[in-house]
């Protein structure tokens, strides 16, 4: 139907999804029909007892959903399809510096913490690395002190990446 996976979204998807076993009397579904009844369901805000019966029984979709939810697979799969639509010619490097609002720094983990003096207070330093179409790539911490461009190449390299403009 409209909304369905096409060929190529199935090929970048399949192998990201568990293999599913059905028991003796009753054989597994396809997933790519259950991953259809999802996006059917997202896609509509409807219960999931509206799901139409050509994608499976509501409570096999339903199931399934929460199971592989519980296992940590829609991470997978949102990561990796990230990668796999990411525009690798361009990207960006930002910083943004927050104060600690709480607590003391110990002196020992110092490093481990990243936490460090600056005129702010204690303040910690997230750079991150996006693509061209802003998504975040890659994250790095510094102590609030820090420079930018002393971790600059830490977060490029963090992220694996070869840009040909940054």
């Amino acid at each position: 139907s409209r909304g369905d996976l096409s060929e190529a979204e199935w090929r970048l998807l399949k192998d990201l999804l568990p293999a599913e076993r059905g028991r003796r009397s009753r054989p597994a579904h396809d997933n790519r029909t259950i991953v259809d009844g999802i996006l059917w369901r997202i896609r509509t805000g409807a219960p999931w007892r509206d799901v139409p019966e050509k994608y499976g029984k509501w409570m096999t979709v339903y199931q399934r959903f929460r199971r592989w939810s519980a296992a940590g697979v829609w991470e997978v799969v949102a990561a990796t399809l990230a990668q796999a639509m990411a525009d690798n010619s361009r990207h960006t490097v930002d910083s943004t510096t927050v104060e600690l609002m709480f607590g003391r720094r110990r002196k020992r983990g110092q490093r481990e913490q990243a936490l460090g003096r600056s005129r702010g207070g204690f303040t910690c330093k997230v750079h991150c690395l996006s693509d061209a179409r802003g998504v975040p790539l890659a994250f790095h911490l510094t102590p609030g002190e820090a420079a930018d461009c002393i971790s600059f190449q830490d977060v490029v390299a963090l992220a694996a990446v070869t840009p040909a403009y940054l």
